[in-house]
């Protein structure tokens, strides 16, 4: 159903989340030029929205779920919350968003004790959520390109695997005068992962170390050089990712009461836009209770958990030095969007009252088996997945999580990004520093019926009837009666 482009028009604002001042948003800024702060966008004309009841949202945004208008499709269905400068013909949408929940099984369900569901962020087009907050990114830079005339933008981003398959996917389909480049740890990025912007075309440059240090050169680039810096510390990245949260309320029909997020940390930007998402919803009587937010972190790389473990009154930030992990995206130890995650985390909990915020912390070995688990009861989990599986069970021990409650865990990427871990795992080929012992019970090989030498030994009759023998002794086959 074709539907009229919004007449609404918000009027954004950069608001550095640690001094708090304020820029237009007319050029794309990264960070605070007085004190080097991350921002979020601000509709200062929000009040606007205000005068519409919650109600009304909610027909209108289920109205054009199932439209077929290019530019209200995806994530910009909800246009008045994300982005809303933009022209119709600024749109890129490339069919991310709309992905599913989907419940686990009743058996396993009843293994875990708490009824639960993945969100599949795997079934975005390059196959990981970051693909919600590319298109918001790269169609503020089409309307750059439009109102300033810009005729060569460089988008450059660090990445441990996901950011740079978005990136080069959809700077591939914007085309010219964009030009993507992406920067990977060495060796740290499984090859479905480094096969994607290859294939995209992008400039794919590695450099020895961790995601980290591939970070501080491109904020160095993004400083002082003309660069669009396309990882989470650009603040439109954050408003295409609110989408999650918008999407999750409406699968409910408008109603999250009993119900509780798990959502892997990483750089931060993912919960910060999430929580941010909520806060939306909320102002605007979309939604009439906020959900539980509960942040996870592998102990190879925890600064938040460290930073939200502590009381309030002794708190004190400090990055850490990170370990090897199998949920990639994990292994930062200083994320960039903390400074968004602790403002938007205080007004979280003013709003949702005690216990509406956490953060718990699990292990590796626990990570890889949820991951494992999870795709051997039938879901797409990658190993963020695996993780969140991980926090549940952990949050389900500190008593995060009550029994009627419905949990949500964010699997963020497809699992065939992550089949190299599985195969370790199977094989029993992690490095120590992992800390991860696999299971006989988890481990899964091919069995090789009949070999190549003696199938030359058999007639064609022969060969397809010993290979029907072998199964039928291998698995107790009776015959029929």
């Amino acid at each position: 159903m074709a539907q009229t482009f919004p007449e609404y028009r918000g009027k954004l604002e950069y608001v550095c989340q640690i001094c708090g001042n304020r820029y237009p948003s007319d050029e794309l800024l990264y960070t605070c030029p007085n004190c080097k702060g991350v921002f979020l966008l601000e509709d200062i004309n929000f009040n606007q929205l205000r005068e519409t009841k919650g109600a009304y949202w909610q027909k209108i945004f289920d109205s054009r779920a199932s439209t077929k208008t290019y530019s209200l499709r995806g994530i910009f269905r909800y246009y008045e919350l994300i982005a809303p400068i933009l022209e119709d013909e600024d749109i890129v949408h490339l069919g991310e968003g709309h992905t599913p929940i989907v419940f686990a099984s009743p058996a396993f369900q009843k293994q875990i004790g708490q009824k639960f569901a993945f969100k599949n962020e795997g079934q975005n087009p390059s196959a990981s959520f970051k693909d919600r907050g590319m298109a918001c990114a790269f169609s503020y830079l089409k309307h750059l390109v439009k109102t300033k005339g810009y005729k060569n933008i460089l988008a450059i981003c660090a990445s441990t695997g996901d950011t740079s398959a978005s990136a080069a996917m959809y700077g591939a389909y914007v085309g010219d005068p964009i030009k993507s480049v992406v920067l990977l740890p060495h060796g740290k990025v499984t090859p479905e992962q480094l096969a994607q912007p290859l294939g995209s075309g992008a400039i794919v440059l590695e450099l020895p170390g961790v995601f980290d240090d591939c970070m501080k050169v491109v904020e160095y680039l993004a400083d002082n050089y003309n660069v669009a810096l396309l990882n989470s510390k650009n603040s439109w990245r954050i408003l295409g990712q609110e989408s999650y949260s918008f999407e999750i309320a409406q699968w409910f029909d408008w109603d999250m009461g009993g119900k509780v997020l798990f959502i892997p940390i990483g750089n931060a930007g993912n919960i910060a836009a999430i929580i941010s998402g909520f806060l939306k919803l909320y102002e605007l009587n979309i939604i009439d209770s906020l959900p539980k937010i509960i942040g996870v972190q592998s102990s190879h790389a925890d600064p938040v958990y460290r930073f939200y473990s502590k009381d309030k009154k002794s708190r004190k930030y400090s990055p850490v030095p990170v370990k090897p992990s199998v949920a990639q995206a994990a292994m930062i130890g200083n994320p960039v969007s903390f400074p968004r995650v602790k403002e938007l985390v205080e007004k979280f909990e003013s709003m949702g009252g005690p216990g509406s915020f956490n953060v718990v912390q699990v292990e590796e070995q626990e990570i890889i088996e949820g991951m494992l688990i999870a795709n051997k009861k039938g879901h797409i989990a990658c190993t963020q997945g695996g993780e969140c599986l991980a926090g549940l069970l952990r949050a389900k021990e500190l008593g995060y999580i009550e029994k009627h409650e419905i949990a949500i865990l964010n699997a963020t990427a497809h699992s065939l990004k992550f089949l190299k871990f599985q195969q370790m795992y199977f094989e029993d080929r992690f490095d120590r520093e992992y800390e991860i012992t696999p299971k006989e019970e988890l481990k899964n090989f091919p069995t090789l019926l009949i070999n190549k030498e003696k199938k030359e030994f058999l007639t064609e009759s022969e060969f397809y009837k010993n290979a029907a023998n072998n199964i039928v002794n291998m698995l107790k086959l009776k015959k029929k009666d």
